[in-house]
């Protein structure tokens, strides 16, 4: 059974319920089928009731079942009015406010997630990675310990003995561009979850990425992986976890042993934490177009709760699979 088909069985016996806040997005009303047919989860599409079932009936997709709710209808409308002005008055935001931001679907979604009338959310289809985070960091917020999110992908690498028979994540590939070394410890402890939880690898070993291993250049940016290293090791003792590791010594057993001698996770990574936004970026899709590697993704990571940003480039199946891994984190 392949990793994707491992992840929808696991989120069907899970029972969850995803709201899908972009209720008018084709590709996610035409996920639906597919997500109630395998129960992967309890779909909520968000808006009105007519307008939706109107656009479905248009483009042929099967959407009843999924639960509608119209925020502006739901009879816990008041209560998400008042909790956003509680938590946002300090910010100036008065009750007018708070009723015209929880009529957004976005804010009203993470609301739902917040307040336990969903599991998970996840959106993007037809909105920018900022739109559906700036809500979820507001209303959700972060996990416990953690202090920014992070966006991972899982890489599904064919034909190799490297990683966990050549399944890694990669962090962070879509959120942070430049990272502070606290932050990049913290992305080593939220992408252990993601490997553990949606991946299935039992031994997380992680390897802190730069163009330098245990001190073979200096620079400004390879102390800043070397300070991540020991603040991932202080902060959280019960991570595998080194570093600073060029990618070979990373996942490359002779070269690791090699490079890093007497590191516990040299050469056995499978979890690569990268020193910014653009070498992580670039280094999924160098892998997945010349290694011919499935990427999925991004997951993002570090929320107290699960949120998920689809690519606005996503495919009816990506919306699927997007929310088997919501489901399976919730």
């Amino acid at each position: 059974m392949s990793l994707l088909a491992e992840i929808r069985e696991k989120a069907a016996a899970k029972g969850k319920s995803i709201v899908l806040p972009e209720g008018l997005e084709e590709r996610t009303l035409m996920s639906v089928k597919e997500i109630a047919d395998q129960k992967i989860a309890n779909p909520i599409l968000l808006g009105g009731e007519s307008e939706i079932k109107a656009l479905a009936s248009k483009i042929g997709a099967d959407i009843s079942g999924a639960e509608i709710v119209d925020p502006a209808k739901a009879a816990y409308f008041d209560d998400f009015v008042q909790a956003f002005y509680e938590m946002r008055k300090s910010k100036g935001v008065d009750l007018d406010k708070a009723k015209e931001t929880m009529l957004n679907p976005l804010y009203f979604a993470s609301m739902m997630v917040k307040m336990g009338k969903a599991d998970g959310e996840v959106a993007g289809a037809e909105n920018t990675t900022g739109n559906v985070l700036r809500p979820a960091l507001q209303i959700i917020k972060t996990a416990p310990g953690i202090s920014a999110v992070s966006g991972a992908f899982i890489m599904i690498v064919p034909n190799t003995e490297y990683g966990a028979d050549g399944i890694f994540v990669f962090a962070d590939c879509a959120v942070t561009p430049v990272p502070t070394a606290e932050q990049m410890a913290d992305f080593a402890k939220a992408s252990v979850a993601t490997a553990t939880d949606i991946c299935g690898i039992n031994d997380p070993k992680i390897g802190m990425l730069s163009f330098s291993t245990k001190g073979s250049a200096n620079h400004d940016t390879v102390e800043k992986v070397v300070t991540a290293t020991n603040l991932a090791k202080e902060k959280f003792p019960e991570l595998k976890v080194d570093g600073e590791f060029q990618v070979d010594a990373a996942i490359v057993p002779s070269v690791g042993s090699s490079k890093a001698p007497g590191s516990a996770v040299a050469g056995q990574c499978n979890i690569l934490i990268f020193p910014d936004l653009q070498s992580g970026n670039i280094g999924y899709k160098l892998v997945q177009r010349l290694a011919k590697a499935e990427a999925i993704g991004p997951i993002l990571q570090g929320m107290d709760k699960p949120v998920n940003d689809l690519s606005r480039g996503c495919s009816v199946e990506d919306v699927v699979n997007v929310v088997a891994m919501t489901a399976l984190r919730a």
